[in-house]
């Protein structure tokens, strides 16, 4: 299982990277792994500002519909549109191509309550 050390985590499977005032979100090869085969990635919303542990979105595998949970309060600032046509990424390239969002950080000091790599390995039982 891949878990990248440069990357903080959720307790809720959703990876940051934090670029500047900007972060990049998407799930975890934990979780798409989890999911199964991903059909749609659901986000609809570009231009909101969501607070840390809000639904930004949705992710639906062939079995079930799991809910996406921001980790930093932000700006919604962009989608991942490839995922509309290609909602497989997020299966094949978790912490690459399978980006979901990219936000504006509102609150930089949320980063520090994130979990790092060690820290997501023990949650999963890693």
């Amino acid at each position: 299982m891949n878990i990248p050390a440069e990357l903080k985590y959720t307790k809720d499977h959703e990876w940051v990277r934090i670029e500047g005032e900007v972060a990049i979100v998407g799930i975890t090869d934990f979780a798409q792994g989890e999911l199964g085969d991903i059909v749609y990635v659901d986000i609809p919303s570009v231009g909101d500002t969501i607070s840390k542990d809000e639904v930004f979105g949705t992710v639906e595998a062939v079995k079930t519909v799991s809910d996406l949970f921001m980790p930093l309060s932000g700006l919604v600032l962009e989608l991942n549109s490839q995922l509309d046509a290609q909602p497989e990424l997020v299966n094949q390239d978790p912490y690459g191509e399978g980006w979901m969002v990219k936000i504006r950080i509102s609150d930089p000091a949320e980063a520090s309550r994130l979990l790092d790599a060690d820290g997501y390995k023990q949650q999963i039982g890693g």
